[in-house]
């Protein structure tokens, strides 16, 4: 997306093996520059667990076989927080599966799943239930969960949190007025707040958007005249003070291809033009990933997180700049260079709008890293030194839309990408 025309450039990645199937109704979270892919469904529900290297455009499957593991999910979520990655609901239905707590804990470090049962729950009953088409979000050390369908019963409007220190879960539903029950929708943190997006109320799609207080405890509703359509099955990741929306459908059979601009501040939808010659894809229960220091959201005060100190992020990590140009390579004359700078260089983006793409097809990965080659050069049998590492860390800003239906058979899962300015 150029700063100045605003306009899209979507890239398909191709994929080689191992990489997962193609799929929808997944879940994926990013994690210390990787994106972990778990689940979803095919033709079936599928039991698989996958980190992705988007550096160097490799997959690793991980373990999700033990007894810690979850089963086969779909429509359900997944957060990270502070090295742990945490998976809630989408079992299917069952009477097994109104008899556990939906919640897996994944130790991203160690690389595998954890046992973290503990008796009070159980004791206290105040735990959720399994359901499906749910949202979940982290603030500060807990993890919000809203609405969802659970079987028979239909749509929810329970609101669940989850502290992380404390594994305790708790009912917020004590609270008046609130988007009521739905599911399919989307949600992200901004500031001290939580905004959620359109959704099934029943069986009909909604075009509403909800925002909930963290300190004052209290719904909102943000009233606009222009923006999207009623939407289910959409994806949403915040990208500095924007809420970025994109995909889904008006009904589950009619996907989109449209990604919207929520700006936070002025409260003003945009929609983000592709530029010319380029492609998007129509996708819905995909899942959107934003890669990049400017997709990390801020911190309010008086919300206490670990945070790494300034001093480690100049001294140890070489951060990338954005700079997107056609490639003089002739083997690769539709691709997207992404070359590096020094930080102290001004990054100088093209009007896009002047590009001569209007007769060529974006095939392939558009972007190529600068320091791929380097970092190739350090990954031993999967393992990573820290100059290696920090390479990974520090990606530019990227938007990825990963898997989403109508899926491709049985290739390996469409990966998309835009470069963020």
């Amino acid at each position: 997306m150029n700063q100045g025309s605003g306009a899209c450039l979507w890239t398909s990645v191709s994929q080689d093996t191992p990489a997962p199937r193609d799929r929808y109704k997944h879940a994926s979270c990013a994690h210390s520059g990787y994106v972990y892919v778990l689940g979803g469904r095919e033709k079936c529900s599928l039991r698989d667990f996958w980190k992705y290297n988007v550096v160097l455009n490799q997959w690793t499957e991980l373990p999700c076989n033990c007894e810690e593991a979850p089963e086969e999910l779909e429509e359900h979520t997944m957060v990270a927080h502070q090295g742990f990655l945490y998976v809630f609901g989408g079992l299917q239905d069952s009477a097994y599966s109104n008899s556990k707590i939906p919640l897996w804990v994944f130790d991203a470090v160690r690389e595998c799943w954890i046992n973290w049962k503990t008796g009070i729950e159980t004791v206290l009953g105040v735990t959720p239930l399994n359901r499906k088409g749910h949202s979940a979000v982290t603030f500060g050390s807990s993890m919000y969960v809203y609405g969802g369908y659970m079987d028979i019963r239909g749509s929810t409007k329970e609101f669940w949190k989850f502290n992380f220190d404390s594994e305790v879960w708790s009912l917020l539903n004590n609270i008046q007025g609130g988007p009521g029950p739905r599911h399919g929708h989307s949600a992200v943190t901004h500031q001290e707040c939580m905004y959620i997006y359109g959704g099934l109320q029943g069986l009909r799609e909604q075009k509403d958007l909800w925002r909930w207080n963290f300190t004052c405890q209290n719904w909102s509703c943000i009233k606009f005249n222009s923006g999207p359509s009623r939407l289910v099955g959409h994806s949403a990741v915040l990208f500095k003070d924007s809420m970025l929306i994109y995909g889904g459908g008006e009904t589950q059979s009619l996907p989109q291809n449209i990604l919207w601009s929520f700006n936070l501040s002025t409260m003003t939808w945009k929609k983000l033009p592709l530029l010319t010659g380029s492609t998007s894809p129509y996708r819905i229960h995909h899942c959107s990933i934003g890669l990049g220091p400017s997709f990390q959201p801020t911190v309010p005060p008086g919300v206490h997180c670990k945070e790494i100190p300034n001093s480690f992020i100049h001294n140890k990590l070489r951060p990338f700049k954005n700079k997107c140009l056609p490639s003089n390579s002739p083997m690769q004359e539709n691709y997207i260079e992404l070359q590096t700078f020094k930080e102290e260089n001004k990054m100088i983006l093209p009007d896009f709008s002047t590009l001569a793409l209007k007769e060529a097809k974006l095939k392939s990965n558009c972007l190529t890293f600068e320091n791929q080659e380097a970092v190739s050069e350090k990954h031993v049998s999967s393992h990573m030194t820290e100059e290696a590492e920090d390479a990974i860390l520090h990606i530019p800003d990227l938007l990825l839309v990963m898997g989403g239906k109508p899926v491709q058979g049985h290739q390996r899962i469409s990966v998309w990408h835009m470069p963020m300015a």
